[in-house]
C-alpha cells in the first residue's frame, strides 16, 4: 500500500511542489515552522532514510541541497536547517526549515497557519529560485 508521500510525489494528493526530479520530490510542510518548510523524499518508497542504498541517499543529500539553496534564496535567512525525524510518516523524508536561530527548529512550538494563497505564493518563489538555480 502507497504511502501518503507516494501518493503526494504521484500527484494522487494534492501538494504544494517546490521542486522535483525523477527520482525526488520537494514540496512545502503543511503544518510550517517557519515560511518556507519543505520536505524532500524519495519517489521511491523506504520507511527510513538510513535504509535508502548509498547512491540513493547520496543524491538525495544534493538534490535537497539544490531546495535548500532556493529555499535560502527565496526567504533570506541565516542558514536551512536540515532535520530528519522520520516517525511522522513511514517514508523516508527531510525537513529544510530556514532559520535564524536554533530555537527556530522547536517542533513543539506552534506551527504556522497559512492561507491557500499563502502556500501557493510560497512555494512558487522557491520553485523560481530552484529553477534559477
Amino acid at each position: 500500500m502507497a504511502t501518503l508521500f507516494s501518493k503526494i510525489a504521484a500527484g494522487e494528493i494534492p501538494s504544494y511542489k517546490c521542486a522535483e526530479s525523477e527520482k525526488f520530490y520537494a514540496f512545502l510542510d503543511i503544518a510550517p515552522l517557519a515560511v518556507g518548510h519543505t520536505l524532500v523524499i524519495p519517489r521511491k518508497e523506504v520507511d527510513y532514510l538510513f535504509d535508502m542504498d548509498d547512491q540513493d541517499l547520496a543524491e538525495m543529500q544534493v538534490f535537497a541541497k539544490k531546495v535548500a539553496q532556493a529555499v535560502r534564496t527565496a526567504f533570506p535567512c541565516r542558514k536551512v536547517a536540515e532535520v530528519v525525524l522520520g516517525l511522522e510518516v513511514p517514508h523516508a523524508h527531510i525537513h529544510l526549515i530556514p532559520i535564524n536561530s536554533e530555537a527556530d527548529v522547536d517542533f513543539h512550538k506552534e506551527k504556522l497557519k497559512l492561507t491557500e494563497e499563502a502556500f501557493r505564493s510560497i512555494a512558487g518563489k522557491i520553485r523560481t529560485a530552484f529553477a534559477q538555480g
